[in-house]
C-alpha cells in the first residue's frame, strides 16, 4: 500500500563500501505540508541542521537520503555538502531547493564522499517510480538485520487513505528518538499546523520511548508528508476525522518503534515494559525507562532468569515516589511478585522469557496513569557490532 503520488529511487554510491544500495529519493509528484523532529542532541548532523531551517516554510516535495556516512561533525564543509545534495536534487526535479530536505546516516566525523553521490544523481533521477518503498528501507540501513516499513488505511469519509512509513535504527538509541531516521508519507490532505501536531504526538509515545543503549545519535530524523492527492477537505484539529489520523499515524510510529527496538544492535529479544498505576503519565515513563535502562534487567531476559529483584531496584532509583508494599510485577502471563513480595513463580517467568518478544508488566497502584518502553535484551554480540562498527 502506497500513498497516491509518492515514487521512490535507489542507487549503490559505495558511500561506505561498495556492494549494497546506499543512496535513496523519496518524492512526492506535488508539493507536500511537511512536519518533523529531530535529535535533541546538542550536537547535530549537518542535514538536520538544513532541515531543522527548512521546517519553518513547512512544505517539501523530495528528501534525499544516505547511509554509510551521518556527515556530522564535518564543519562547514559538512554544511556545504548536504546544501549541494539538495541542490543537486531540486537542479533535477526543477524544484526551489527549499522543497528538498535531506538526511544521513553512518559513521561520524568523516566527510561526505560527494564524488561518488554526483555522480549518482542522474541515476536516482531516472529510476524515479521504477523502485519501491523496500528499495528505500534497504538503502537507508546502517546495521539494521532488516528493512522497517509499515503502513496502515484510514478511512476519511467515503475516501480511503494511506499512511506509510520507513525508517531505521537499531543502536545509539535512547532518548528522545535514536540513531533513526524516519520518514511517513500520506496522501491525506493535513493542515501544517495540525501534522506536525499530530507527528509530535505520535513521536512522543513511540520513537521517543525507545531505549536500547543508552546513548543518543547527531543525525535523529523523522519527517512526514502530506501531498493531499487523496482529495479529502484539510484536516485540522478541529476536524472530526483528527483523532482517527493521528491515532492511525500513533499506531504506525509505535509498530516502527517495535521493529527497531526488536533489532537492537546484537538482541535476541524485544521487549515492552508497561508501567501502570502511576500518578502521572511522566511518572509511569520514567519508571518505566528505569527498568529499560537497566544492564542487570536485560541481561537477565538474555540469559532467561526471571530476577525480578532487579525490576524493582531500578523502580526503586528511578526517582518516582513509589511503595515498595504496592508493587506488583508480572513477565508475560506470569506474576511473579505481589505486593513487593515474590510469588514464588520464578521457574514459570523464567520459560516465559525464552520467548522472542516479551512483556514486563508493573502496577505501582499509586494511581491512574501509565506508559509504555520499548527496549531488547543485552548480549555478547552488541559488544563485537561496536567494536567493529568502522573496520
Amino acid at each position: 500500500m502506497i500513498p497516491q503520488g509518492f515514487l521512490f529511487s535507489a542507487v549503490e554510491a559505495a558511500i561506505k563500501k561498495p556492494g549494497r544500495k546506499d543512496l535513496a529519493l523519496i518524492y512526492s509528484r506535488v508539493e507536500a505540508n511537511i512536519a518533523g523532529t529531530f535529535t535533541t542532541n546538542r550536537v547535530k548532523a549537518a542535514p538536520v541542521k538544513l532541515d531543522m531551517k527548512r521546517l519553518a516554510a513547512g512544505t517539501g516535495q523530495a528528501i534525499i537520503v544516505n547511509s554509510g556516512n551521518a556527515n556530522a561533525c564535518t564543519g562547514r564543509q559538512g554544511m556545504q555538502d548536504a546544501g549541494e545534495m539538495t541542490d543537486l536534487i531540486s537542479r533535477a526535479l526543477r524544484l526551489k531547493p527549499s522543497q528538498v530536505y535531506v538526511s544521513s546516516t553512518g559513521v561520524i566525523g568523516t566527510p561526505m564522499p560527494m564524488d561518488r553521490i554526483r555522480l549518482k544523481i542522474p541515476e536516482l533521477i531516472e529510476n524515479l517510480g521504477n523502485h519501491s518503498i523496500d528499495d528505500v528501507a534497504r538503502a537507508i540501513m546502517t546495521t539494521d538485520t532488516f528493512p522497517k516499513i509499515i503502513q496502515r488505511k484510514v478511512k476519511i469519509g467515503k475516501r480511503t487513505g494511506i499512511i506509510a512509513g520507513v525508517c531505521k535504527g537499531a543502536g545509539m538509541i535512547w532518548p528522545k528518538m535514536a540513531t533513526m531516521l524516519c520518514f511517513l508519507m500520506t496522501d491525506i490532505a493535513v493542515t501544517r499546523k495540525t501534522l506536525q501536531k499530530a507527528l509530535l504526538n505520535s513521536v512522543n509515545r513511540s520513537f521517543n520511548r525507545i531505549t536500547i543503549d543508552g546513548d543518543r545519535s547527531t543525525n535523529d530524523t523523522a519527517l512526514c508528508m502530506a501531498n493531499g492527492m487523496l482529495g479529502n477537505p484539510e484536516i485540522t484539529e478541529s476536524s472530526r476525522y483528527y483523532k482517527h489520523f493521528s491515532r492511525t499515524l500513533e499506531e504506525v510510529t509505535y509498530e516502527l518503534s517495535k521493529l527497531i527496538a526488536g533489532d537492537g544492535e546484537g538482541a535476541s529479544k524485544l521487549i515492552e515494559i508497561e508501567v501502570r498505576g502511576a500518578k502521572s503519565e511522566e511518572d509511569a515513563e520514567r519508571a518505566a525507562f528505569s527498568v529499560a535502562n537497566s544492564n542487570l534487567v536485560k541481561t537477565a531476559v538474555y540469559g532467561n532468569d526471571a530476577n525480578w529483584g532487579r525490576i524493582m531496584a531500578a523502580l526503586g532509583y528511578s526517582g518516582v515516589p513509589i511503595r515498595e508494599e504496592k508493587i506488583d510485577i508480572s513477565i508475560g502471563k506470569v506474576k511473579v511478585a505481589s505486593k513487593g513480595v515474590s510469588n514464588g513463580k520464578d521457574k514459570e517467568a523464567g520459560n516465559a522469557l525464552k520467548n522472542k518478544s516479551i512483556q514486563i508488566l508493573i502496577d505501582l497502584h499509586t494511581g491512574k496513569n501509565c506508559a509504555k518502553i520499548l527496549t531488547c535484551d543485552l548480549t555478547e554480540e552488541y559488544v563485537k557490532i561496536n567494536a567493529e562498527y568502522r573496520t
